[in-house]
């Protein structure tokens, strides 16, 4: 690859990573829809056919997902089974569609929706059959504690060979689903000990979502503004060298970091005239680390896989570029993927780790410009291309 291009790109992450994360981004806020009118005019520019569309999302998960463990931690303090019956079962069911790709039912019954822009792009080959979206998210999350770096590099450090063989990020869905589940086994038992333990973790968790609620919005550089500067990226690559064979969308979602929220309004928009047999999905999430790692699978509570012939393309085209590509790690928490992948399209999830398995500076105040591995998105974007590349050339042939 022309070292021009590389600096070339470089600049651009830079230049749009910069400008993007100077300002707060919450989900389903101002600051997301300035980004997403932001992102469209620089798509624009390098000759895409753009729209910000809105959709509608709540925009937190903090308030949701408290509110179903408070109503279970509640629930186990009290004497009546039947009272933890119905609270464990109603919190339980809620909480695992919220979480897991479902409709997400509860917040949308009962909490106050707001608009939320997700930017969708057209470039490539207009004409072609065969379609492959290009998935990332301008939205940016609260710090917590609870994404402190210290843990993973405490662990990290004074347990090498058991991160060398952890392969699966630490569930950390399945205490929080644990107490409703508990609060309803403790009902249909009478277990007093069940009961404690469901009082402790429910109410725990109600107490760490708040603590989520209560904190301020990173820069979100990493995450996922990095994936954004590789939309970027591919715009000017399809304009400077177009594809034939192959049409991409770009598609940066609003609303993600509320477990998805824009990208189901997406889907709900673009599913039915994208056919399953000829559109594949890339999501790029946290590309700014200092490898690059493609996940095997995601889920919070039940892990799922994403197509393997597709993993594998990504891999080859990888390899041609000779740049480092991590299989064979599997994340606890969920991404845009999921959503495409639950619907029957091949997906595949490209990101980035540190030495600790984990995206540097995730959801922390220190995920700004500065901090991201701009090495890192320019490999990601010519990953991306060469893979685009391959699948015309099969489509050709």
């Amino acid at each position: 690859m022309a070292t021009g291009t590389k600096e070339a790109l470089d600049a651009l992450a830079r230049e749009m990573i910069g400008a993007l994360a100077a300002f707060d981004r919450p989900s389903a806020s101002e600051g997301e829809r300035r980004a997403a009118a932001m992102i469209a005019e620089r798509l624009a520019a390098d000759q895409c056919d753009v729209a910000v569309e809105q959709e509608s999302a709540h925009g937190t998960y903090w308030w949701p997902l408290g509110l179903l463990t408070l109503i279970s931690g509640l629930a186990a303090l009290t004497r009546s089974r039947l009272t933890r019956i119905v609270a464990g079962l109603f919190s339980a069911a809620a909480l695992a569609d919220d979480i897991s790709g479902g409709s997400q039912w509860f917040r949308r019954a009962v909490l106050p929706m707001r608009p939320t822009w997700n930017v969708v792009a057209e470039t490539g080959d207009r004409d072609a059959t065969r379609t492959i979206v290009f998935v990332a998210h301008h939205d940016a999350a609260n710090w917590s504690l609870l994404f402190a770096p210290q843990i993973p590099e405490f662990f990290g450090e004074r347990f090498p060979k058991q991160l060398e063989r952890s392969q699966t990020t630490p569930p950390i869905m399945f205490p929080v689903f644990a107490g409703p589940l508990l609060t309803l086994i403790s009902g249909l038992t009478g277990s007093k000990l069940l009961r404690r333990g469901a009082a402790v973790l429910s109410l725990g968790s109600a107490l760490t979502f708040t603590e989520i609620g209560s904190r301020s919005v990173v820069p979100g550089a990493n995450d996922n503004l990095s994936g954004v500067a590789v939309l970027a990226g591919l715009a000017r690559l399809l304009r400077e060298r177009p594809i034939a064979g192959v049409r991409v969308l770009l598609v940066s979602t609003g609303s993600e970091e509320s477990f998805m929220e824009g990208m189901r309004g997406f889907a709900k928009s673009h599913f039915g005239s994208l056919p399953l047999d000829s559109t594949s999905f890339v999501c790029i999430d946290s590309v700014g680390s200092p490898t690059l790692m493609q996940l095997e699978g995601e889920g919070m509570l039940r892990m799922a896989d994403y197509d393997e012939a597709f993993k594998s393309e990504l891999s080859d085209a990888a390899a041609q570029l000779d740049v480092e590509l991590v299989r064979g790690l599997r994340f606890r928490n969920a991404t845009d993927a999921l959503i495409s992948m639950q619907a029957g399209y091949p997906t595949l999830m490209l990101g980035s780790i540190s030495q600790y398995k984990a995206p540097s500076n995730y959801h922390w105040p220190t995920d700004t410009a500065e901090n991201v591995d701009y090495g890192s998105v320019v490999d990601a974007t010519l990953i991306c291309e060469q893979l685009l590349r391959n699948i015309a050339s099969q489509e050709q042939s």
